[in-house]
């Protein structure tokens, strides 16, 4: 997800009048059950309980990470928000994410995926994901597994911010790190895979803990990274 700012009392994406939340000078967001969160949800409740239960939560799991890096791909151009109120279309179309299936999709998949309106119907992308399907295998084969290169990428503390407010993550959108993961999936064949991208997904599965100062899930996070076994 790429972090963004939040307009109080705007009209969701779903039609309906989301509820005023109060955005403080400091970045953090006072939800209607009166806790301060990091902005970017915007009180909006689907995208609060991503935020509250899913956003930085370290994960290995292979197909966790493959959904998540074709999703981002997806998001290319659009809000994270989009994708997550399209997210089970996505996996009913693209086989829950199995990676060996996606990997066996030909060009009638293609052509079915392109007239679903249930997901982003990017050509481009739809081919990008088959082809990371074939890549991921090709991963797995040589590495061992998803999580163990990925996870290769996870910033040293001393690489990180000391203090991360608002400000701070608002001038994040890619790193050195994020930039060198890109590098080395295109020379390895993936696509859609930039360096914006890969910061996004690195947020999105606990490779950095992004959560601002003051965020109530900042600490929550913080532990399960510290208890999280590396691949």
């Amino acid at each position: 997800m790429r972090v963004m700012t939040c307009v109080n009392s705007i009209k969701g994406e779903s039609g309906t009048m989301d509820q005023p939340v109060e955005k403080r000078a400091d970045g953090l967001l006072m939800g209607a059950d009166g806790l301060l969160r990091c902005p970017w949800h915007g009180d909006k409740e689907d995208y609060r309980i991503y935020h509250d239960t899913e956003w930085g939560m370290p994960q290995d799991d292979d197909h966790r990470l493959f959904e998540k890096i074709c999703l981002e791909g997806f998001q290319s151009g659009l809000s994270w928000l989009t994708i997550l109120r399209k997210r089970e279309n996505f996996r009913a179309a693209f086989a829950q994410f199995d990676i060996e299936k996606v990997a066996q999709f030909g060009d009638a998949d293609v052509e079915r995926l392109v007239q679903d309106a249930g997901i982003i119907r990017h050509r481009g992308k739809i081919v990008s994901t088959i082809n990371n399907a074939k890549r991921a295998i090709e991963m797995v084969e040589r590495e061992g597994s998803l999580g163990k290169w990925f996870w290769s990428y996870e910033p040293a503390a001393k690489d990180r911010p000391k203090k991360l407010d608002y400000a701070t993550l608002m001038s994040m959108g890619k790193t050195d790190i994020s930039t060198a993961m890109s590098k080395e999936l295109k020379k390895r064949g993936w696509s859609f895979v930039g360096p914006t991208t890969c910061y996004a997904f690195m947020q999105a599965m606990g490779m950095v803990n992004d959560h601002i100062e003051g965020c109530h899930h900042r600490a929550v996070t913080e532990a399960a990274r510290t208890a999280f076994k590396r691949p």
